[in-house]
């Protein structure tokens, strides 16, 4: 892909995130316009509004697998790898702040989608046997947890520099938000 085409493309699916997230029936004219390029530029790549929402997810999994790998959740320490995972995880859902509830595009998009949940998973279950994190909490709650503060200082903090949003979201998930 031509650089040209590719800054165009990255253009329209960071303006799509945006403006899907906002509102899922924003057209897609709505969303050329905001990414700067001519709506036929858009329908040559996706035909339709869901065409380019699934193309938005698709683009979200990219960012989230880049935090997964470069978090390496089973090799570094755990402190080193959480910090890491929730630093590229707020910038990909800044990037996309589209929510999980609007992904319905297809199946093969859903199940990456749970295949990057089981490698956090998974993760969790490590901090939990190195004493990081309890172990007692009912199945699914750390996970939960970890999505809900992530979510919250990514989304509703956007003003926090991606790496002091990480540490405000570990301190608060090793914390509490109890005083010291």
């Amino acid at each position: 892909m031509r650089a040209d085409a590719a800054r165009n493309l990255d253009a329209v699916l960071q303006a799509g995130a945006r403006l899907l997230a906002e509102d899922p029936g924003t057209s897609v004219s709505a969303i050329a316009a905001v990414a700067g390029v001519d709506r036929r530029t858009v329908y040559r790549r996706f035909p339709n509004r869901d065409a380019l929402l699934c193309g938005v997810f698709q683009a979200k999994l990219d960012a989230l697998d880049d935090a997964l790998a470069q978090s390496r959740l089973m090799e570094a320490p755990v402190t080193v790898a959480l910090h890491k995972l929730v630093e590229g995880v707020v910038a990909a859902n800044r990037t996309y702040p589209v929510g999980n509830d609007q992904m319905s595009c297809s199946s093969s998009v859903f199940e990456r989608h749970l295949e990057q949940r089981e490698q956090v998973e998974n993760f969790l279950g490590r901090a939990a046997a190195e004493g990081l994190i309890r172990a007692d909490l009912p199945d699914g709650m750390a996970f939960g947890l970890l999505h809900s503060v992530v979510s919250l200082v990514a989304l509703q903090f956007p003003d926090l520099e991606c790496g002091r949003a990480a540490d405000l979201a570990v301190e608060i998930l090793l914390d509490g938000i109890g005083s010291a």
